[in-house]
């Protein structure tokens, strides 16, 4: 499979992407596990010569829901869970913030907040690729806006929240995404096509 001739960057949601939403917000380790294909997917972008970042919104630990240390070994445990089979991010990026939340310093607006643009920022600064061959994908609207905001393709996912918003938001959403498939794998094995 040919690689990339330029630097390029895929990004990921979490909850609803490469993992089932189906906890809200996850405290223990133990509740969490990946899609089955999320490694494949994931193994098969990084095949493809693309830097894959997991981006998160976790605004849970603002709202007091869960705590930072719980957040970092859920993120832990998604991490070994890919390492295990084979696929790795290049970096996770997380944003425990939300404006409306209790717990300080993180109820505050913060542009590392999706659709912010401060986890990309983040990224561009890290690994230096081209925002306009890359892609971002996820199952919410915040995905679809942080990747046009950025200049990258969006691809929303029927998976987790995505199904919903497909059928009864994006009528109205200002930023439509690229494409809308069934899944993460669908999703990265259209890329694949598109990139070749």
């Amino acid at each position: 499979m040919p690689k990339l001739n330029q630097p390029a960057a895929v990004f990921l949601d979490r909850d609803g992407t490469i993992n089932p939403d189906e906890f809200g917000y996850i405290d223990n380790p133990d509740k969490y596990y990946l899609y089955p294909y999320a490694p494949d997917a994931v193994k098969l972008l990084k095949s493809l010569g693309y830097y894959v970042f997991l981006v998160t919104n976790q605004g849970g630990v603002a709202r007091g829901y869960i705590t930072l240390e719980q957040m970092h070994s859920v993120l832990n445990k998604a991490k070994s869970l890919m390492e295990a089979d084979g696929a790795a991010f290049d970096k996770i990026y997380y944003s425990p913030y939300y404006h409306a939340g209790v717990v300080e310093p993180y109820n505050i607006p913060h542009e590392d907040r999706k659709p912010g643009l401060g986890m990309f920022r983040k990224a561009l600064q890290d690994f230096h690729f081209r925002p306009e061959l890359s892609w971002m994908i996820g199952d919410r609207y915040s995905d679809i806006e942080f990747g046009k905001k950025a200049g990258m393709k969006s691809i929303l996912l029927r998976s987790g929240n995505g199904e919903k918003e497909f059928i009864h938001d994006m009528q109205r959403w200002e930023f439509k995404p690229d494409f809308v498939v069934k899944d993460l794998m669908v999703a990265t094995r259209l890329i694949a096509s598109l990139s070749g």
